[in-house]
């Protein structure tokens, strides 16, 4: 029940027809500034599986650290529930086609939480692409910029008496208890996978989408912890991605937050740039060549809200009607094993073939 854990909680809770009936984290101020904050009513679990034992629960949403994704959405369709889990769906390439089984032989509704299927400017400009509008795509840019220096490390707190540090461990390495770990988990190789599989990963299932190609051939990357050096993950980091047609590249950085993230599609006869704001497109031949500055652009689209909203909607509206959500596991598995073939790529020092 941490802060992106809570927040889907909060928009389904919101939506027709739900109940928030029980909630499990092993940090007890979690459970309860949840409890309080969101559902009153709820039962406490330290240990979800005494959640998933409860049958009248049709659906959870997981939100917990990577290495939890598979085994929790796995327990949970074994147990007869519906799941929305968050991004990356797997923490190794192994773990793809276990709960890709797992869902396939249990026929329940897992969404991954990829909202940029959901989003309404996103679709939209999916459709353009498959249009021709932009003519022959060789080269995607994507990139995402935050800004980790405004966070103190040394003021990272958690009370370990009311934490079950084992619990929350699992599978990872035993260790002693860390606040920096447990408070940035997504940094840390044991607990998730830095830039590539927290942030590209969502842009990474974009292009997927968009370019119908799922697999890239052969991936390089390079880049370093060089500023935030109580992480383990590169705070700088530059992938680069061979599909069959065209290339894509990613670039980010911890740094610094300015533009946040894009994806720049380059095609033959015009290019678009779309972010989570919404997307614009520039033609071909209009500005002297080599020119900086862009055209106006022929299309353009706002976004009106969060993307999360009608992604959690289109999940209960897939639980009720049983039909397959916009973000199911098979092509939420190619984006998270293309984020860890780059940081096998990048913790290895060589070109890691698809």
């Amino acid at each position: 029940m941490g802060g992106r854990a809570r927040y889907v909680l909060q928009v389904a809770r919101k939506a027709p027809g739900t109940e928030v009936v029980a909630i499990a984290d092993v940090y007890e101020p979690r459970r309860q500034e949840t409890r309080e904050k969101i559902a009153p009513e709820a039962q406490e679990c330290v240990d979800y599986r005494q959640l998933l034992e409860r049958k009248d629960i049709d659906a959870v949403i997981i939100g917990s650290p990577d290495h939890w994704h598979v085994p929790m959405t796995i327990d949970a369709v074994r147990a007869g529930k519906d799941v929305y889990v968050e991004k990356p769906l797997t923490k190794t390439i192994d773990e793809g086609p276990l709960v890709e089984k797992a869902v396939a032989g249990t026929r329940r509704i897992v969404q991954v939480g990829y909202q940029q299927r959901s989003w309404d400017h996103f679709k939209v400009a999916r459709d353009v692409i498959a249009s021709g509008r932009l003519g022959k795509i060789t080269m995607v840019l994507a990139s995402w910029y935050q800004n980790y220096l405004r966070w103190d490390p040394k003021a990272a707190k958690v009370d370990a008496e009311k934490l079950d540090w084992k619990r929350w461990l699992g599978s990872a390495p035993d260790q002693p208890v860390n606040a920096v770990r447990y408070g940035r988990w997504r940094w840390f190789w044991d607990f998730g996978g830095g830039h590539l599989t927290d942030l590209y990963s969502h842009y990474c299932d974009v292009i997927h989408w968009y370019m119908d190609s799922y697999s890239p051939k052969s991936v390089q990357a390079t880049g370093g912890v060089h500023v935030l050096d109580y992480l383990e993950c590169p705070d700088t980091i530059n992938a680069g991605y061979e599909y069959p047609g065209f290339t894509v590249v990613y670039n980010g950085t911890m740094v610094c937050h300015l533009e946040g993230g894009n994806i720049v599609f380059r095609g033959s006869k015009a290019m678009m740039k779309i972010n989570r704001d919404g997307f614009d497109v520039y033609p071909e031949g209009v500005i002297p060549a080599e020119k900086t500055n862009y055209p106006e652009p022929e299309i353009s689209m706002r976004s009106q809200h969060d993307g999360t909203i009608d992604h959690v909607q289109n999940f209960l509206d897939c639980v009720r009607s049983r039909k397959t959500p916009n973000a199911p596991v098979g092509p939420s598995a190619a984006a998270a094993r293309a984020a860890h073939l780059g940081n096998m790529a990048y913790r290895k020092g060589v070109r890691v073939t698809g």
